[in-house]
């Protein structure tokens, strides 16, 4: 059986494997259900499609009731965002004890949480608990939620996991019920090549892509001024947010550009259909090119959260931290393809995300000691009580 390392030591194994998002994943999830292979204990593969990267669940207790749903899952991506930055002061995949606080690519977003949530489980394998813990640990968050998206519309298991999640993103230890839901379409544009000195015998597919532009910056300002569902939870951005984020067209100055493409994200507020705002992008595009043709495609989604205050698993983690106040945060996280499987989902977890993404990303010592003292508490209660 493997030698339970401490929670330090354990992170300090899981950031050393570079899994940019770019990367597989395969090597972390080998090592982790290497780690966690210990009687009592069934460990699950979800792999992508083309193989090269998996999410993996486990599982220590009983089978789930599924009439109940009990037990308690803990969650995080075992992805991180690129370290290239040259600010950073030492080597982003190697763990560094700065004193106050432990410094690497993925400390804080979110291996900290993940080191966590399976020594947990290690630690409660010695002592199968009544109703299951849970772990799932997903792939590609970071470029779109894209495991947890494959889980739950690929796994018959994913319909049949404990009701409750916590899921690890960094909230300085916050319990946060409500984030937006992130949008991303994509609008081609076709044309005809020509050489530039003969116009009349081409089709120039930029042309109809800035009339496009013009009016999705209307329909951003139109947006801006509607209030729609929960609004007053996001007060510094209290409304959907349409970006109009990258233009390709064309490949030389003495070519009329035959294809161009926009890639618009939209944030969307929780209780909000995607399919409605795609289609509003749609009507307000058609309207301004005037019978142009034009291709819209969805080419990614997460979906907003929204967990029910009152919901037991946020009482409990807010009654453990003495939050009394509704928290929510503008970044989308694999909680909002999880609920569409039924869990209830709140995100906790050490660090903020303040630092996530940038040079020198750290995590806060204490923090991540109190936020395993408070994991041992929910699975105490979720787990190893008997409702």
């Amino acid at each position: 059986m493997p030698t339970l390392l401490a929670n330090d030591k354990l992170l300090a194994r899981l950031v050393a494997f570079d899994t940019t998002s770019r990367n597989s994943n395969l090597p972390l999830a080998d090592f982790l259900a290497d780690y966690l292979d210990r009687p009592g204990v069934a460990i699950a593969r979800n792999p992508s499609a083309d193989g090269t990267k998996t999410n993996l669940v486990v599982r220590v207790g009983p089978e789930l009731d599924p009439n109940r749903r009990d037990g308690l899952v803990l969650s995080g991506h075992m992805d991180v965002v690129p370290a290239e930055e040259p600010e950073w002061r030492s080597d982003p995949f190697t763990l560094t004890d700065a004193g106050d606080r432990w410094i690497a690519r993925g400390a804080c977003d979110m291996k900290g949480f993940v080191a966590l949530a399976a020594n947990r489980l290690a630690r409660v394998a010695a002592k199968p608990p009544v109703y299951p813990l849970m772990l799932l640990f997903t792939y590609d968050e970071e470029i779109g939620t894209l495991g947890a998206r494959r889980f739950v519309e690929t796994d018959a298991s994913a319909a049949h996991l404990p009701r409750r999640a916590v899921i690890g993103e960094p909230t300085s230890l916050r319990a946060v019920r409500m984030h937006k839901g992130h949008l991303k379409l994509r609008l081609t544009f076709h044309g005809t090549a020509a050489h530039s000195g003969y116009p009349h015998l081409g089709v120039n597919a930029i042309e109809p892509a800035g009339k496009a532009i013009v009016a999705l910056s209307r329909l951003r300002e139109t947006l801006e001024r509607e209030r729609g569902s929960h609004a007053e939870a996001f007060p510094e951005v209290p409304y959907v947010a349409l970006n109009v984020a990258q233009i390709a067209g064309g490949v030389a100055t003495n070519i009329v550009p035959d294809r161009c493409v926009l890639d618009v994200g939209i944030r969307v507020l929780p209780g909000m259909a995607g399919n409605e705002l795609a289609e509003r992008v749609r009507e307000a595009v058609a309207e301004a090119l005037g019978g142009t043709p034009f291709a819209l495609e969805v080419s990614g989604e997460s979906p907003p959260l929204l967990l029910d205050a009152n919901s037991d698993i946020h009482r409990a983690v807010c009654d453990a931290v003495h939050q009394r106040d509704t928290q929510s945060v503008s970044f989308a996280t694999d909680a909002g393809w999880f609920q569409t499987a039924g869990m209830e989902c709140v995100i906790f977890g050490p660090g903020t995300i303040e630092v996530a993404h940038k040079p020198n990303e750290s995590l806060p010592k204490d923090e991540f000691a109190r936020a395993d003292a408070l994991l041992e508490g929910l699975v105490h209660r979720f787990c190893e009580q008997r409702a």
